[in-house]
């Protein structure tokens, strides 16, 4: 079976893609983009009618917790260890790495 790839056609995405790629290189990625084409078609030969298509092959539970409201460490008490507070909230450089 002849491959349905060329090497011409891996040097035309090449250069589309704006890659330089040796002679050595052409023949590694023709044969080996040839044998990922090759597995795609038999993937694609397979009888999946009936076969409901699928995101993941394990159904996912999402484990949360109730969302309840309990009791939180007391505002003041947290800003007054913060280095810098504003107006009852935390005080932050206008600018990531900008000293307060």
């Amino acid at each position: 079976m002849s491959s349905p790839l060329t090497r011409d056609d891996v040097a035309k995405v090449a250069a589309l893609a704006r890659l330089r790629l040796t002679d050595d290189e052409l023949d590694t990625f023709t044969e080996q983009l040839s044998k990922v084409l090759g597995h795609a078609a038999d993937l694609n030969s397979l009888p999946l009618d009936g076969v409901a298509p699928t995101a993941h092959p394990f159904g996912l539970l999402n484990v949360t917790r109730p969302d309840v409201v309990v009791p939180s460490i007391d505002r003041d008490a947290v800003l007054a260890a913060a280095p810098d507070a504003q107006d009852g909230r935390f005080g932050v450089p206008r600018i990531v790495g900008e000293a307060p």
